[in-house]
């Protein structure tokens, strides 16, 4: 009887689904290594702005309170960005003559807003409410990474769907006073007595519940 394959037919074969199946596991981990990256998250990537503001120096060495400059986040959705005239109040008496607050004595002197870029930005697809959040006692800085210690902003945390709902499944840890909300140093918080049973009182004065918020609706809506 005629041998119709050659005896390395079926080494090939078992080579041939080897390699598929070696592509195939490549190509998840490579798609779920680039998901993560900081390529696509832009966590750490300073975002470029028409004037090189600095937190550190705002924040940070002067203490400026977050509201001083984002008024709207304990009353709507949106945190707000700091019109010309605030900025003026300061730099109309300090730096007057720095060439890198030029844009910003441009915007002031013309009406016109200056273009400043979202580092915090989230999908269209997701609703998110900033004033919720602070006045359950949300600190800036679970968000935002310690905004205090940055000469140029950038991303703190990858805003992906696991980084909310691992906040909305255990909010306890996170709750902090709403008045401490623009606090960004919280070292020690956890060794004060009353503080370590905050974040449980808060759930229950604010009826906080982690399998309501982790409904679909409470953030896609």
């Amino acid at each position: 009887m005629a041998q119709i394959f050659k005896p390395s037919a079926d080494t090939w074969l078992r080579l041939t689904v080897l390699a598929v199946f070696v592509a195939v596991l490549g190509g998840g981990l490579l798609g779920s290594g680039f998901a993560r990256s900081a390529y696509l998250t832009r966590v750490g990537w300073p975002v470029e702005q028409p004037v090189p503001f600095s937190h550190a120096h705002h924040a940070g060495e002067l203490g400026i309170d977050c509201r001083y400059c984002h008024a709207d986040v304990e009353r709507g959705r949106y945190a707000g960005l700091p019109a010309s005239h605030v900025c003026m109040t300061c730099h109309s008496q300090l730096w007057t003559g720095a060439p890198m607050l030029a844009p910003e004595r441009a915007s002031f002197a013309e009406d016109k807003p200056l273009a400043w870029k979202r580092v915090s930005a989230l999908p269209g697809y997701v609703y998110f409410d900033h004033h919720i959040h602070i006045a359950r006692g949300i600190a800036c800085v679970e968000c935002h990474g310690r905004i205090d210690t940055m000469p140029l902003t950038w991303r703190a945390h990858p805003f992906q769907m696991r980084f909310c709902i691992d906040c909305h499944r255990n909010p306890a840890p996170h709750l902090r006073p709403p008045d401490q909300v623009t606090r960004m140093d919280w070292s020690g918080w956890d060794k004060v007595p009353a503080h370590r049973t905050y974040g449980q009182q808060a759930m229950k004065r604010f009826h906080i519940d982690p399998v309501r918020l982790t409904d679909c609706d409470v953030c896609h809506r």
